[in-house]
């Protein structure tokens, strides 16, 4: 081999590296301006801006901001620079990717849900279903908003990932994790936490308990607001959507001997644990804004985490895993 051709090899090597630590930059990024939108929604801020979009309250850039408008205002920015970074790290997979490589194409779908996300918000804002509108439309999109985040991070989660492993082949003889029904499970269960956990924080910011026993009382009160009655579902389906799924997850780790495997399988399992323990401290402080944004920090390492190790668990590594 020339040395122009091991110089070329080795550059090829470098620009790999250096796109996988962006793809996790990106990744990193898009889950702070996440708990930024979480911060925008818990202190009431959503209207921050009045019903205009892109424009402030018919400015480009506020000059007299209160501190609602400085907090939607840089959850707009924020959110602006995570889309220019999904868009470059697109481009940048198209030129170092060939087509139907994995990683080129969950760039792609990243971009794809981004522009989703930014519709979304931009409808919250237009239709003007934040500050303390508490109807079922708000309800309804935040939900639809929550699930859109979820498959975004998960995209961009496979992004890094992959990256990592441009080698990694899909196991054959193996069977497939998960299968139909317990991927169905999965789903199930991850859509009625997700629901009821945005439903939840929705309704905990709209109308706040000055006790434990008052929340819970309103909770149980038939004539409460339908986002107060349904609050008490998210931890119902948080316990027992983690006991089913972590035992379905254990048992699938237990009876692979990939080191890399059980790593993650651990991981997920200490996650889910700790993201009860501070659902249950949210819950015990009445949610104060602090809180929910560690709940919902957990909840998305807790997510990206095992989409990661659903991956592993379906792939082979050329590499070796014990070092990774």
């Amino acid at each position: 081999m020339s040395i122009d051709s091991i110089a070329g090899v080795l550059e090829k090597e470098n620009a790999l590296k250096k796109f996988t630590n962006f793809a996790l930059t990106v990744l990193i990024l898009n889950i702070l301006v996440i708990l930024w939108g979480a911060v925008v929604r818990a202190t009431g801020s959503g209207a921050g801006c009045g019903s205009h979009w892109p424009l402030c309250n018919g400015e480009v850039i506020p000059l007299q901001p209160e501190i609602e408008t400085l907090i939607e205002f840089s959850h707009r920015l924020t959110s602006g620079l995570a889309f220019l970074a999904v868009t470059g790290l697109v481009l940048w997979a198209r030129k170092l990717y060939a087509p139907g490589n994995p990683v080129r194409r969950f760039a792609l779908f990243s971009f794809v849900f981004i522009v989703i996300e930014s519709l979304i918000g931009a409808g919250l804002v237009l239709f003007e279903l934040v500050g303390q509108n508490a109807s079922v439309a708000r309800a309804t999109v935040v939900s639809v908003h929550l699930m859109n985040t979820l498959v975004l991070l998960a995209f961009l989660a496979l992004t890094w990932w992959r990256s990592r492993f441009p080698q990694a082949k899909e196991q054959i003889g193996v069977q497939r994790f998960p299968s139909k029904s317990g991927g169905a499970i999965f789903a199930l269960f991850i859509l009625l936490i997700g629901v009821s956990g945005a439903i939840a924080a929705l309704g905990n910011t709209l109308f706040p308990s000055q006790s434990l026993v008052e929340g819970i009382q309103k909770d149980l009160d038939q004539a409460s607001h339908f986002l107060i009655r349904l609050r008490v579902f998210h931890p119902v389906f948080a316990i027992f959507g983690a006991v089913v799924v972590l035992t379905i997850l254990y048992r699938a780790m237990e009876q692979d001997g990939r080191l890399l495997v059980r790593r993650l399988g651990w991981m997920v399992i200490g996650l889910g644990i700790l993201q009860l323990v501070a659902g249950f401290i949210t819950l015990v402080l009445l949610a104060p804004v602090w809180m929910q944004v560690v709940h919902l920090l957990i909840a998305d390492l807790l997510w990206v985490t095992f989409v990661i190790f659903i991956d592993s668990k379906r792939h082979s590594y050329i590499a070796d895993e014990s070092n990774r």
